[in-house]
Protein backbone atom coordinates (compact mmCIF):
# COMPACT_ATOMS: atom_id res chain seq x y z
CA UNK A 1 0.00 0.00 0.00
CA UNK A 2 1.13 3.45 -0.73
CA UNK A 3 1.20 6.62 1.62
CA UNK A 4 0.48 9.90 0.53
CA UNK A 5 4.50 10.56 0.17
CA UNK A 6 4.86 7.49 -2.36
CA UNK A 7 6.67 5.49 0.07
CA UNK A 8 5.35 1.75 0.59
CA UNK A 9 3.69 0.97 3.80
CA UNK A 10 3.62 -2.80 4.97
CA UNK A 11 5.33 -5.12 6.09
CA UNK A 12 8.06 -2.20 8.17
CA UNK A 13 11.60 -3.68 7.13
CA UNK A 14 12.33 -1.29 4.50
CA UNK A 15 10.69 1.60 3.17
CA UNK A 16 11.38 2.34 -0.24
CA UNK A 17 10.29 5.79 -2.16
CA UNK A 18 9.21 5.59 -5.72
CA UNK A 19 10.86 8.64 -7.64
CA UNK A 20 8.83 10.42 -10.54
CA UNK A 21 10.92 7.98 -12.80
CA UNK A 22 9.75 5.30 -11.72
CA UNK A 23 13.03 3.78 -10.22
CA UNK A 24 12.80 2.84 -6.10
CA UNK A 25 15.35 3.58 -3.87
CA UNK A 26 15.98 3.57 -0.17
CA UNK A 27 13.80 6.17 1.96
CA UNK A 28 16.81 8.59 3.74
CA UNK A 29 14.95 9.44 6.50
CA UNK A 30 14.13 5.31 7.39
CA UNK A 31 17.32 3.97 8.61
CA UNK A 32 18.03 0.20 6.97
CA UNK A 33 19.14 -1.81 10.40
CA UNK A 34 17.09 -1.11 13.37
CA UNK A 35 19.29 -1.77 15.26
CA UNK A 36 20.63 -0.08 18.00
CA UNK A 37 23.87 2.01 17.43
CA UNK A 38 27.17 0.63 19.14
CA UNK A 39 30.42 2.37 19.82
CA UNK A 40 33.05 0.96 17.46
CA UNK A 41 36.44 -0.57 18.68
CA UNK A 42 39.53 -0.76 17.07
CA UNK A 43 41.99 -3.11 17.87
CA UNK A 44 45.65 -2.28 18.80
CA UNK A 45 46.73 -3.42 15.51
CA UNK A 46 44.43 -1.34 13.19
CA UNK A 47 45.12 1.64 15.51
CA UNK A 48 49.05 1.35 15.26
CA UNK A 49 48.55 0.54 11.51
CA UNK A 50 46.41 4.14 10.78
CA UNK A 51 49.10 5.73 12.95
CA UNK A 52 52.01 4.27 10.25
CA UNK A 53 50.15 5.56 7.11
CA UNK A 54 49.13 8.99 8.66
CA UNK A 55 52.36 9.35 9.65
CA UNK A 56 53.84 8.58 6.24
CA UNK A 57 51.66 10.99 4.40
CA UNK A 58 53.74 13.56 2.62
CA UNK A 59 51.14 15.58 0.54
CA UNK A 60 48.68 17.78 1.28
CA UNK A 61 45.48 15.90 1.70
CA UNK A 62 46.33 12.50 2.19
CA UNK A 63 45.60 12.30 6.12
CA UNK A 64 41.84 13.19 4.85
CA UNK A 65 41.70 11.04 2.10
CA UNK A 66 42.69 8.01 4.71
CA UNK A 67 40.36 9.48 7.48
CA UNK A 68 37.49 9.48 4.86
CA UNK A 69 38.63 6.07 3.63
CA UNK A 70 38.16 4.72 6.67
CA UNK A 71 35.51 6.67 8.19
CA UNK A 72 37.71 7.89 11.02
CA UNK A 73 37.51 11.80 12.75
CA UNK A 74 40.80 13.76 12.89
CA UNK A 75 40.26 13.30 17.05
CA UNK A 76 40.87 9.84 16.57
CA UNK A 77 44.76 10.48 15.14
CA UNK A 78 45.37 13.17 18.23
CA UNK A 79 43.71 10.93 21.01
CA UNK A 80 45.67 8.03 19.70
CA UNK A 81 48.91 9.96 18.92
CA UNK A 82 48.50 11.22 22.87
CA UNK A 83 48.38 7.65 23.66
CA UNK A 84 51.65 6.36 21.79
CA UNK A 85 53.25 9.34 22.83
CA UNK A 86 52.91 8.63 26.53
CA UNK A 87 53.75 5.09 25.71
CA UNK A 88 50.29 3.54 27.11
CA UNK A 89 50.18 0.53 24.90
CA UNK A 90 47.18 -1.00 26.82
CA UNK A 91 44.95 2.79 26.34
CA UNK A 92 45.40 1.16 22.54
CA UNK A 93 43.48 -1.38 23.57
CA UNK A 94 39.34 -1.01 24.03
CA UNK A 95 38.90 -0.84 27.60
CA UNK A 96 35.87 -1.86 29.55
CA UNK A 97 33.64 0.55 31.30
CA UNK A 98 32.19 0.33 34.59
CA UNK A 99 32.87 -0.43 37.74
CA UNK A 100 36.47 -2.31 38.04
CA UNK A 101 35.34 -6.32 39.12
CA UNK A 102 37.26 -7.71 41.69
CA UNK A 103 37.79 -11.11 43.11
CA UNK A 104 35.41 -12.42 45.97
CA UNK A 105 38.65 -11.82 48.56
CA UNK A 106 38.68 -8.62 47.74
CA UNK A 107 35.31 -8.10 48.46
CA UNK A 108 35.14 -10.42 51.41
CA UNK A 109 38.04 -7.96 52.44
CA UNK A 110 36.14 -4.69 51.89
CA UNK A 111 33.01 -5.97 53.63
CA UNK A 112 34.52 -6.88 57.12
CA UNK A 113 37.06 -3.35 57.23
CA UNK A 114 33.18 -1.60 56.41
CA UNK A 115 32.00 -3.82 59.45
CA UNK A 116 35.00 -3.08 61.82
CA UNK A 117 34.42 0.50 60.80
CA UNK A 118 31.18 0.35 62.13
CA UNK A 119 31.48 -1.54 65.00
CA UNK A 120 34.24 0.62 66.13
CA UNK A 121 31.87 3.89 66.44
CA UNK A 122 29.47 1.76 67.87
CA UNK A 123 32.05 0.72 71.19
CA UNK A 124 32.99 4.44 71.15
CA UNK A 125 29.08 5.35 71.26
CA UNK A 126 28.90 2.97 73.87
CA UNK A 127 32.05 4.38 76.05
CA UNK A 128 30.39 7.82 76.27
CA UNK A 129 26.98 6.97 77.29
CA UNK A 130 29.07 5.13 80.04
CA UNK A 131 30.75 7.45 80.93
CA UNK A 132 28.05 9.66 80.88
CA UNK A 133 26.14 7.41 83.03
CA UNK A 134 29.81 7.47 85.32
CA UNK A 135 29.38 11.19 85.98
CA UNK A 136 25.87 11.21 86.20
CA UNK A 137 25.82 9.20 89.18
CA UNK A 138 28.47 11.10 91.12
CA UNK A 139 26.61 14.46 90.11
CA UNK A 140 23.41 13.17 91.93
CA UNK A 141 25.34 11.86 94.50
CA UNK A 142 23.24 8.70 94.36
CA UNK A 143 23.87 6.39 97.08
CA UNK A 144 25.25 2.89 96.32
CA UNK A 145 23.32 0.11 97.72
CA UNK A 146 26.40 -0.95 100.07
CA UNK A 147 25.86 2.83 101.05
CA UNK A 148 22.80 2.60 102.08
CA UNK A 149 23.18 -0.54 104.17
CA UNK A 150 25.42 0.88 106.00
CA UNK A 151 23.70 4.09 106.98
CA UNK A 152 19.83 2.24 107.57
CA UNK A 153 18.73 4.04 110.61
CA UNK A 154 17.89 1.14 112.22
CA UNK A 155 21.16 -0.79 111.50
CA UNK A 156 19.80 -3.62 109.49
CA UNK A 157 20.64 -4.39 105.86
CA UNK A 158 18.36 -4.53 103.15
Amino acid sequence: MQSQNGSIEGSGTSSVTRVPDGSDRPDPEVSEGLERARRRQFTVGYKLRILSDADAARTTGEIGALLRREGLYSSHLAAWRRQREEGILDALSPRRRGRPTSSPEQRELARLRQENERLGQRLVAAEAVIEIQKKSRSCWAWPSRAARATSAPDGERD
